[in-house]
């Protein structure tokens, strides 16, 4: 190949790499995770939304098989090549429909209950970028679930495993990644192109992190914390410290920016006074908490509501009634950019069967609800599974997009009937859960993947039922409040 022609193709990549970068950088997500005696069930929850840079990306709902695993793999972006293990599991996971830029599975259970969300867009900052720079043919957000999620067997060994992927590919980009078991619940940030540090999160505690570098005080003594074997030194030698005591790794490696004040700690304030109430901090705070309490027990609704979040009843609410300037001043936790949010759950108390729930919906998060599909299918309906860059309201990604976009033309009009809808709906899929978890208690039940994969599809149909029926109640009351209207009749 001519070397200019290798050049092409090399600035190209980059081209693109940078792109996509950009868009994951600019467009972020919202994470939030809960210990098992956090919650109201015992469970540990992991959850996020997945957004982008644009507005429409559809995504899917899909199960990897192993035979469907690759053992060499090959990123899109960078062209990393790793060699995986030949004993993969089957995983859950919400690729792109649209593959140019590479699969980008985003989270999901694997046949072990272990529960994995990547990634979450951090920051970093120029003293540790000139001593330990990204790595332009590194791993990143495109790779990790594949390269991590098939083969892990516990939250930590999931820390493990990517942190030594981290050590020998590098990467390119500053990531959060989040793991969870029926025990543990994990919180991962790299650091550099090849370090990184994580931490357990307390049983009885949450937190809710958002585009920032989130870890702050760090032992590097304790048996809830991980990180690359080098990093107290290479904070120590490279005088990176600007605390006078302790280690807190979001002052050593992250930002504090003017852009955080508008962008990423607004979110994080916001969830938290939502499970706090009396917590102190104001939304532009540098310095919010990375552990926090609640005052209630938190429930699957709870992580919603979060990573729908608007600022309502604040004037920061884009819908609400504040000044312009208050109301355009923060960047909402719902948005036009979420493409999914996904809440994890590893249920104790259950067989293990039904242990992992993996619950779902598409779309700008403010007229959808999450669906609790069972992860312990080889296959999910078609209707979450098989969405394609050409709009289709039989697909669930498409159907749900229409709804928020309708929905926003005048939230106050339609949002009596998301309340309702997001009321009903959610009893229903209980319902149905609860009526397949009897199932697989009970001492007949011999089919338990048939159950599950029967417990699937009506979950989706009914997902799809009540999504259309919201959809076409709103078109009603829409049509009778337009401005094109005369109130004349021939």
């Amino acid at each position: 190949m001519l070397k200019k022609d290798y050049t092409n193709i090399r600035n190209n990549l980059n081209q693109r790499m940078v792109r996509k970068m950009t868009d994951r950088i600019h467009g972020s997500c919202t994470t939030v995770l809960v210990g098992k005696n956090a919650s109201i069930d015992g469970s540990t929850l992991i959850a996020r939304n997945d957004d982008g840079h644009e507005a429409l990306d559809p995504q899917r709902f899909t199960v990897v098989n192993p035979e469907q695993q690759p053992q060499h793999y090959t990123s899109v972006l960078s062209q990393v090549s790793v060699d995986l293990p030949d004993n993969p599991m089957r995983y859950t996971s919400m690729p792109n429909a649209v593959l140019t830029d590479g699969v980008w599975p985003a989270a999901g259970i694997n046949a072990e209950n272990i529960a994995m969300t990547a990634t979450e867009t951090i920051t970093t900052n120029p003293r540790i970028q000139a001593i330990d720079p990204f790595v332009d043919g590194g791993i990143g957000e495109e790779d990790i679930v594949t390269l991590v999620l098939p083969y892990i067997h516990s939250a930590r060994e999931g820390v493990e495993r990517l942190g030594q992927l981290l050590e020998t590919y590098g990467t390119y980009e500053p990531n959060g990644i989040a793991f969870s078991d029926g025990d543990e619940v994990w919180w991962l940030e790299t650091i550099g192109g090849h370090h990184w540090a994580a931490v357990r999160i307390p049983d009885d505690a949450y937190v809710v992190a958002a585009n920032r570098m989130s870890i702050d005080n760090f032992d590097f003594s304790a048996i809830d914390t991980l990180a690359s074997a080098d990093l107290k030194a290479l904070i120590d030698d490279n005088h990176l410290n600007p605390d006078f005591s302790g280690y807190n790794l979001r002052h050593i490696f992250g930002s504090a920016s003017v852009k955080d004040t508008v962008y990423n700690n607004p979110r994080v304030w916001y969830g938290q006074h939502y499970l706090t109430p009396d917590a102190s901090g104001q939304p532009q705070d540098q310095d919010l908490p990375f552990i926090m309490h609640a005052d209630r027990k938190i429930s699957v609704e709870d992580v919603k509501f979060i990573l729908s979040a608007h600022y309502e009843n604040t004037k920061y609410d884009p819908y609400g009634n504040g000044s312009e300037s208050d109301r355009k001043l923060f960047r909402s936790i719902g948005l036009n950019r979420n493409h999914n949010v996904h809440i994890l759950q590893i249920r104790n108390g259950v067989p293990d069967a039904i242990a992992g729930v993996h619950w779902l919906a598409f779309g700008a998060n403010t007229f959808n609800t999450v669906v609790p599909f069972y992860a312990n299918v080889s296959d999910t309906p078609a209707a979450f599974r098989d969405a394609t860059a050409t709009f289709d309201l039989t697909n669930m990604y498409w159907l749900s997009c229409t709804t928020a976009l309708l929905g926003d033309t005048n939230y106050d009009l339609y949002v009596d009937l998301r309340n309702t809808y997001e009321l009903e709906a959610m009893s229903a899929y209980r319902r149905i859960q609860r009526q397949a978890d009897a199932q697989v208690q009970s001492d007949q039940a011999t089919a338990t993947g048939d159950i599950l994969t029967q417990a699937n599809q009506a979950l989706a149909d009914e997902a799809l039922q009540r999504q259309t029926k919201l959809l076409g109640e709103m078109v009603t009351l829409g049509s009778a409040n337009m401005t094109l209207r005369y109130n004349l009749n021939d």
